[in-house]
């Protein structure tokens, strides 16, 4: 199950002022050369030139400045004193992209993750991107990250393990596929400028969901999650 819940305004007491994160990334000079010296050839005179006179040699070339590699900026895990940095966005793997039993369990694996970096960023677009708004689990976990990070609030914790995922690949009714996931939640921690706010407790004990995900023209899709009772 991931955390769908959302806090109540009493915590809006303990928002003050304004805190803003910057990501910085950071890259490196820009390269330099001088101008490289162009060959020298010797002139010729209209006087007898001297018994053993030879052309001036070329000048060596001046090597090249290497262009330095730009470096990206650390993650930092979100902590008591500010929420998580430079959180680096899923990739989707290209098995995920494949119309098959297979490319939906990894697909599965990449939408639980788009969820975990929600949860370290506050942005749900990532994950809104590939749901539908028949997904109603979605939309409590947008109101999750609305509120977790509202008013330079953040959240720490409340990561997904996901422990198995698997799919029959028989298409339902309505044209889904459909997948479940065995998964483990950490607990959530709220903070804010002032300081801890409150937590909501995680999952111990695995938890088993069921994803439904019709394959379009763009790729997997999520049209519906629930959680099953075990």
């Amino acid at each position: 199950m991931f955390r769908t819940g959302f806090r109540s305004d009493d915590f809006s007491a303990a928002r003050l002022g304004a805190l803003g994160l910057a990501a910085v990334l950071v890259l490196g000079g820009c390269s330099g050369s001088g101008d490289d010296p162009g060959a020298e050839a010797a002139e010729g005179s209209n006087s007898a030139a001297p018994s053993g006179s030879a052309a001036a040699t070329e000048s060596p070339s001046a090597s090249p400045t290497p262009t330095p590699t730009p470096t990206a900026a650390a993650y930092k895990p979100a902590s008591a004193e500010g929420p998580a940095e430079n959180v680096p966005l899923p990739v989707m793997p290209d098995l995920a992209k494949q119309e098959s039993k297979e490319g939906l369990e990894a697909f599965a694996e990449y939408w639980y993750a788009l969820v975990n970096y929600g949860y370290e960023t506050g942005d749900p677009e990532p994950v809104r991107a590939v749901s539908a708004d028949t997904c109603f689990n979605c939309l409590s976990y947008y109101r999750v990250l609305d509120s977790g990070y509202a008013e330079s609030d953040w959240m720490m914790g409340a990561k997904l393990h996901l422990q198995d995922v698997s799919s029959n690949y028989v298409e339902t009714d309505e044209g889904a596929f459909q997948a479940t996931t065995l998964i483990l939640q950490d607990d959530l921690h709220y903070y804010g400028p002032a300081g801890y706010i409150g937590t909501d407790p995680g999952n111990s004990t695995p938890a088993v969901q069921l994803m439904e995900a019709v394959f379009t023209s763009s790729g997997w899709y999520v049209v519906t999650l629930e959680t099953l009772e075990m």
